[in-house]
């Protein structure tokens, strides 16, 4: 449950181990307050979210000004696909593909500002206005923000099953 969550917010694998590993540490200093209490859990998931988010924000700013200087996207450029499992033949290999991984893979291809949002949303259940609060942006950036993601998710998940199936039907 940490590392996944912490995997679905910051949207990489290493980041979400030193946070999981930081959440863990935490627990072990307040053991004795936790270790009876039936809200544990949510104790830990709560500790994962604000880790998380609080990651973001201080790589979001460390990165900022080198990412303006060096990333230029054009309007067709902003979305990246994924390669699903292939057989030896270079067929698509329906078997062992996981709606999860997926998913998750679109998540991760996200642009952060979209991603964070509709992941605390659809998998933190968090309100809008709850986001709006964390994340310290207005309400309407948060709907926009969800909107855009789902958009955005949308294409990946097409893009992708689109370029399987071209790679599929050329083998």
């Amino acid at each position: 449950m940490v590392y996944t969550t912490a995997a679905r917010i910051v949207g990489n694998k290493t980041d979400a181990e030193d946070i999981a590993q930081e959440v863990f540490l935490r627990a072990f200093k307040h053991y004795d307050s936790i270790s009876q209490s039936e809200t544990a859990g949510g104790w830990l998931k709560v500790v994962t979210r604000n880790l998380s988010i609080n990651h973001l924000t201080r790589y979001r700013n460390r990165w900022k000004l080198f990412t303006d200087q060096f990333t230029r996207r054009g309007k067709g450029e902003d979305v990246e696909y994924f390669s699903l499992p292939e057989d030896e033949a270079g067929a698509l290999d329906l078997e062992n593909i996981d709606r999860k991984e997926i998913i998750g893979q679109a998540l991760r291809a996200l642009p952060e500002k979209q991603r964070l949002p509709l992941v605390l949303y659809h998998f933190e259940s968090m309100s809008y206005l709850e986001i709006a609060r964390s994340l310290r942006i207005s309400l309407s950036k948060v709907k926009t923000d969800i909107y855009r993601g789902r958009r955005t998710l949308k294409k990946i998940l097409s893009i992708t099953l689109d370029y399987s199936d071209e790679n599929h039907t050329q083998s």
